[in-house]
């Protein structure tokens, strides 16, 4: 229930609606807001799953295609493209900003920049939620923090390696630093797992990877290390999670082509997307977030761990704040495949320790990523 109005008029911003990382707190902001008294007002660029589940928690939803920036606009024709599509968007959203008696935008991630526009010539708080780290090109870098110095008032970071890299650009008292928290009940209890759907015995050990299939997040380097831990045991399975952005579909053509080419294809599945992951996490033993660059605090591995699952990360990014190495879990390196398997390896030959890093996993982030501790923060930004 909705505590008494506080006045705020809040627009949130987003640009996609899928139930990944930064759309999963998207979903838990908006929540929290609505909550605590906010008057919420969520713009998506096309309806999914994340506007399904927000709209059956009460939050109005509009769809105004936002003229996001991916890397493949990271260009100067490419940014033309995106400021046409963010002219049209910008009129739509000054209608509805009016409409609504707005006093708050909310952008979440780099990828949108209406709302800056919006914010400034209409004179509305603007709160830019940042979850990247964005260092190359570095024209497009330093343009982005432009960017937001002129546009944002408070500035979210989520993790400090994220806060590191932005203060360069920013002034320190605009940035906030929130380690995201979600909530974990649906990761405490083991759910039905997919080894019979997937034809997986039970005693074999599933090891598993979930991320957007791009040219970062690591599915390459995934397979990489497979291989490797296939040549000394047995009894493995491999599990990737996760789809490309709408109009890269050829990347994740691409991988599955990887997979065939495998001597030990029958032992991987790619599973595409995959609404339910406390499923799939309970289908894992052992959990990689192989990111090839800096993740700036990837929300799967709060999940991972939540699942008692222990978790390899590569060794950059928000995961150095997330996991204390052989505690709770293990930090791997980002460029070298054999080395990372051997750390894995390792593990492999000591089972008792995939259960006690795993149940360390799970203490840690209840104790360290909370959602009460997020929602309390977020409530005291937009006051």
């Amino acid at each position: 229930m909705s505590r008494q109005g506080n006045g705020n008029r809040v627009l949130m911003l987003h640009g996609s609606s899928d139930v990944y990382g930064a759309s999963k707190i998207f979903l838990i902001t908006a929540t929290v807001l609505q909550q605590n008294g906010n008057q919420v007002m969520v713009v998506l660029s096309e309806p999914g799953p994340l506007s399904r589940q927000l709209q059956d928690l009460g939050i109005r939803v509009a769809f105004i295609r936002l003229g996001v920036i991916r890397r493949k606009y990271f260009n100067i024709r490419g940014l033309i493209n995106r400021i046409r599509v963010m002219f049209r968007a910008y009129k739509a959203l000054s209608a509805l900003a009016e409409q609504e008696g707005t006093t708050h935008v909310y952008s979440n991630t780099a990828a949108v920049w209406v709302g800056t526009v919006l914010a400034k010539r209409k004179k509305y708080r603007h709160v830019w939620h940042l979850h990247e780290i964005i260092s190359r090109p570095v024209w497009f870098a330093a343009l982005m923090g432009k960017m937001v110095g002129y546009g944002a008032d408070r500035v979210i970071v989520v993790s400090k390696a994220v806060k590191t890299h932005w203060e360069r650009y920013l002034s320190g008292n605009k940035l906030h630093l929130v380690y995201n928290g979600i909530d974990y009940n649906a990761y405490l209890y083991p759910a039905k797992d997919l080894r019979e759907e997937l034809g997986i015995p039970q005693e074999a050990t599933v090891i598993g990877m979930v991320g957007r299939v791009n040219s970062w997040k690591g599915q390459q380097y995934f397979l990489d290390i497979s291989e490797e831990l296939n040549k000394k045991f047995l009894d493995l399975h491999f599990v990737l999670v996760g789809d490309a952005f709408p109009g890269e579909e050829c990347l994740f053509d691409g991988l599955e082509q990887k997979i065939l080419e495998k001597k030990y294809k029958d032992k991987i599945h790619n599973l595409g997307f995959r609404e339910n992951i406390s499923q799939v996490l309970a289908t894992m033993d052992i959990f990689i977030l192989p990111s090839t660059l800096p993740d700036p605090f990837p929300t799967v591995v709060l999940e991972a761990m939540a699942a008692a699952k222990p978790v390899f990360a590569t060794a950059h990014g928000g995961a150095l704040e997330m996991i204390q190495d052989g505690r709770t879990g293990y930090h791997i390196p980002w460029d070298n495949a054999p080395a990372a398997a051997a750390k894995v390896g390792k593990l492999l030959n000591d089972r008792n320790q995939i259960e006690s890093i795993g149940l360390n996993a799970r203490r840690s982030v209840l104790e360290n990523f909370s959602l009460p501790a997020y929602g309390k923060k977020i409530v005291k930004i937009f006051s």
